[in-house]
């Protein structure tokens, strides 16, 4: 999951060097929380958050096959 996010992520911003994604393991859930550079937060989340709702809904997909729940929550 964290791979899957990190690759997305890259594909979009213009620093794909400061792009970090960092997983917080629960009992139930699984958070993923991504840090990119501030000039590339706009890119992440997209134009009315569209770029932002397509990657959890990819992530979501990918973690429903795995009979898992998983967050994705972008950190400024």
């Amino acid at each position: 999951m964290k791979e899957l996010i990190e690759y997305l992520a890259k594909a979009l911003v213009d620093n794909p060097d400061e792009v970090q994604v960092s997983e917080v393991t629960g009992d139930q859930t699984s958070v993923l929380e991504l840090k990119v550079a501030k000039e590339d937060l706009g890119k992440v989340i997209g134009k009315q958050g569209r770029s932002a709702r397509a990657m959890r809904t990819i992530l979501s997909a990918a973690a429903t096959k795995m009979k898992k729940r998983t967050v994705l929550e972008i950190i400024e």
